[in-house]
């Protein structure tokens, strides 16, 4: 599929006219199955890309982070929202920088050396955040799986261990609870439809009011989650539970590659075969249960991404100095284009990231 097609299709308009977007774009890549190589000719196409920060969001009140587009599948990150996920290796996010070339449109310099410069981003935070993506897949898939075959107080306590697992890598991201803590736990419940249910005890003390409601959001994000799962149209269920199988392996598979070579790629032409027999229903049984050889690949490649991380050649933090030299550049380049009505094409970038010039950039 040819990404320059798609973009010139109306309904994508916005990205023209939008005010963060138009005339501040970066670069645009697909996601999801298009990017991953495990697409059906029924699948959504999803488009991902960033933004540069205006003046008024660098130095003034406005606070532009992403937008969203449900109509076409697009999610537009602004710069600086970027930089921090892919800090923390964010599997949905560090992944756009790993697309194949082809799939890249480039509205800026910058947006080219943001992907040619990216192994400033990777370093060991890859375990937690892809692993504890993985596990959350797999946790869900479990509770889809039993949802029908086990008590009410056994799928509360798969909710409950997805979201203490949520929280391990809370101390990456958050201030730590020097002066309190959150505990969650089930217990008996008073609702008629509840035997038990998830409680949490919170004793916090001069904790950052805005943390502690991104905390609440994740975890509600979790809860959120299984909640539907538990309500799914069962008609649906099977090839929703399939993708999730595919993409648990897939998380697996690129998380290995990463640790061990210290790159990877979105696409994953060797393993497509694989990932598209679990799409297809492969590893699951006629009662919608999963045949016991899934698990044995699922322990194996735990396995072994427990044994490459111990082994690996990334560097246990990202490249602070490199991240910092390179969004100071950035957000000058920005303010600069602001003041001087600088379009974002034709001009040559100086600094520690060499001189880098490139003519007209569009996708249109």
């Amino acid at each position: 599929m040819d990404i320059k097609e798609v973009l010139s299709r109306p309904e994508y308009g916005f990205i023209q006219t939008n005010p963060h977007l138009g005339g501040s774009m970066l670069f645009v890549t697909f996601g999801g199955s298009h990017a991953y190589g495990t697409n059906k000719p029924t699948s959504d196409i999803d488009i991902r890309g960033c933004a540069l920060n205006s003046r008024k969001d660098l130095v003034g009140r406005s606070n532009f982070e992403q937008v969203l587009d449900k109509q076409t599948d697009t999610t537009i990150y602004s710069f600086n929202k970027l930089i921090g996920l892919l800090e923390n290796c964010n599997p949905n996010t560090i992944e756009m920088l790993f697309c194949r070339p082809e799939t890249y449109v480039f509205y800026h310099p910058i947006g080219k050396m943001m992907v040619d410069e990216r192994k400033m981003f990777l370093s060991q935070k890859a375990v937690g955040s892809f692993g504890g993506y993985a596990n959350q897949q797999l946790r869900r898939l479990e509770c889809a799986v039993a949802r029908d075959r086990v008590s009410q107080s056994k799928k509360e306590e798969h909710t409950l261990n997805s979201m203490k697992s949520s929280m391990k890598h809370f101390e990456e991201k958050y201030t730590q609870f020097d002066k309190g803590s959150i505990v969650l736990y089930t217990a008996e419940s008073q609702r008629e439809d509840f035997d038990t249910e998830i409680f949490a005890d919170i004793h916090l003390t001069h904790y950052p009011a805005r943390e502690f409601n991104s905390i609440m959001n994740e975890l509600g994000n979790v809860l959120g989650t299984y909640d539907k799962l538990n309500h799914r149209n069962h008609k649906k269920d099977e090839e929703h539970l399939n993708k999730h199988a595919m993409h648990l392996i897939r998380l697996y598979l690129t998380c290995i590659d990463l640790l061990e070579s210290g790159e990877f790629s979105t696409y994953r032409e060797k393993d497509i075969p694989l990932l598209m027999s679990i799409r297809n229903g492969a590893y699951q049984n006629a009662d919608g249960t999963y045949r016991q050889e899934f698990f044995d690949m699922v322990s194996n490649l735990e396995k072994r991404m427990n044994y490459a991380k111990e082994h690996t050649v990334l560097p246990p933090k990202p490249d602070y100095k490199h991240i910092e030299e390179f969004v100071m550049m950035a957000n000058m380049e920005a303010i600069r284009m602001a003041d001087t009505n600088v379009p974002h094409y034709g001009i040559t970038l100086k600094g520690n990231f060499g001189d880098i010039g490139f003519g007209h950039m569009s996708a249109f």
